[in-house]
């Protein structure tokens, strides 16, 4: 799950195994949402598939200095971060029976003295924490019964899981009022909307989209996804 903090907005939600094709989908959806040439601040848990993903959807490409100084072929190119992204990771430490030892945190990109100083400028914490989504997934197990502990509500497609969670996140983003965001829902916080929808307006309201536009999202996901090592290295198309 993919959790703006300031407004609440749940931005992504997939279902499937923690894989690094869901992770890339994950990351590729905030990097959708994000301005040209402006990156967020990502806090995380630490999860094997995020640092690969991150840097195959903001990396850029950089060529690694040569050994000895002088000409020849450079080395072969790498993703690196770009300036100006921050990531932090929170690790907890677990013993055999699962029992939490303790939660130690680390910066993955960018400096920990700059992520420490642009959490406390959101106002989100003083420290690298997830706090905020450790709460939201109790909110999400306490009204979804499909991922309560001990339930016969279960679903036996993970597509039917896929498709309830994502009405639970419309209905989060713009019906149910945020008790933080003064009565407000997310979707009134990071400036959408100018009420609180009702479910009956939120199954009233007119989403048709056409194949074009449709089209158009998928070639912009498609191009987001694809990594800026594999677009440097691609073979180039002689004239003919």
């Amino acid at each position: 799950m993919a959790l703006a903090v300031i407004s609440r907005f749940i931005i992504d939600l997939r279902v499937g195994p923690r894989t690094l094709e869901v992770a890339k989908e994950l990351v590729g959806s905030v990097a959708l949402c994000c301005p040209d040439g402006i990156f967020p601040l990502l806090l995380m848990d630490e999860h094997l598939p995020y640092p690969k993903a991150i840097l195959e959807v903001f990396g850029l490409v950089k060529h690694r200095r040569r050994q000895k100084a002088g000409r020849g072929r450079l080395c072969k190119p790498v993703l690196k971060p770009p300036p100006g992204l921050l990531a932090g990771v929170v690790r907890k430490v677990r013993d055999g029976r699962g029992n939490l030892l303790e939660v130690t945190t680390h910066a993955l990109f960018g400096r920990l003295r700059d992520i420490k100083s642009r959490i406390r400028k959101l106002r989100i914490g003083r420290q690298i924490n997830t706090s905020h989504l450790e709460r939201l997934n109790g909110t999400l197990r306490s009204q979804q019964t499909r991922l309560a502990r001990r339930t016969r509500n279960v679903s036996r497609l993970a597509s039917m899981l896929q498709w309830a969670l994502l009405l639970w996140r419309d209905i989060y983003n713009w019906v149910r009022p945020h008790g933080s965001l003064d009565g407000r829902c997310p979707a009134m916080a990071l400036g959408l909307t100018g009420h609180v929808w009702s479910i009956l307006e939120y199954v009233r309201y007119p989403t048709h989209v056409s194949d074009f536009q449709r089209q158009d999202w998928a070639e912009q996901r498609k191009m987001t996804l694809e990594s800026a090592l594999d677009v440097y290295l691609r073979k180039k198309r002689l004239p003919t």
